[in-house]
């Protein structure tokens, strides 16, 4: 697990709650248990500094950091997407997209990927849901292009086909369950809450990567037994089952950083 991607799921899973900050001191200790060292920690922080996710600020604790409005908006886009919330169901269109200058780069590409969209070609993209950030990214991207509303019609099926590699994401769903199974399983009532925290760290740390796999098409254009519907049934399950737990980690970082810097600021 990368310093980097950790700190954007501490931040969407449990900041954004919680004031959206956090002084230097807990993020470290947050990101102990999952084996992520001090300095990589530092370094990650100064890197999404400079590339405008986070905002440093002083708190009564320490120095800290703050998520910037940018970092909030995909956060709690990607939170939507996590827990499938806030999301009614299919209009029956697509959104695609007409590059005129192809190919994206490969970043851009994944931003693309990030937001929902498959391509059937270097100048096509589609998408079941128009993302409000597509036209931001692209302009970011330095991509001209133009943008229709495609109906649903019986040659859907051979979008998706063309757009998405369903058995690949279905086998990945599969592999998600058996990976983690054992990871959620091994925690039980005797379980410290800093194991709990580990693990519901890593299943949920999982489960995010699959926004950058799995358009969630919706189930008129998905397969019957469709392995997505079964992980997501998982981990909702133990999410939820190891949340008060993890919960109860989170603050007792907090609150310890902030201790700490009280002392070492009456020591001084």
């Amino acid at each position: 697990m990368q310093a980097r991607s950790a700190l954007f799921d501490l931040y969407g899973d449990y900041l954004r709650a919680r004031g959206s900050r956090a002084p230097v001191a807990a993020l470290v200790k947050l990101l102990a248990p999952l084996d992520i060292a001090a300095p990589a920690v530092r370094t990650a922080v100064s890197r999404m500094v400079r590339q405008g996710w986070l905002h440093p600020l002083r708190l009564a604790s320490g120095p800290g950091y703050l998520l910037t409005p940018k970092a909030a908006r995909r956060l709690d886009e990607a939170a939507g997407r996590v827990y499938r919330t806030g999301r009614g169901g299919w209009d029956g269109r697509f959104d695609m997209i007409l590059l005129h200058e192809p190919p994206l780069a490969r970043r851009d590409a994944a931003r693309l990927n990030f937001l929902g969209y498959g391509s059937l070609s270097e100048q096509v993209w589609v998408a079941p849901r128009a993302s409000e950030e597509l036209e931001a990214a692209l302009t970011e991207a330095g991509a001209k292009f133009e943008r229709f509303s495609a109906s649903h019609t019986a040659g859907s099926a051979s979008i998706v086909d063309q757009a998405w590699d369903l058995r690949r994401i279905g086998q990945s769903y599969e592999d998600f369950v058996t990976t983690l199974r054992p990871v959620v399983k091994a925690i039980t009532p005797r379980s410290s809450d800093e194991e709990a925290y580990a693990a519901r760290f890593q299943l949920v740390h999982a489960w995010r990567s699959f926004l950058f796999q799995d358009p969630q098409l919706p189930s008129s254009l998905l397969p019957a037994g469709w392995p997505g519907a079964r992980a997501a049934g998982f981990f909702d399950k133990h999410a939820l089952r190891l949340r008060p737990a993890a919960d109860r980690y989170v603050e007792r970082c907090l609150q310890s950083a902030m201790r700490g810097s009280r002392v070492g600021f009456s020591d001084s």
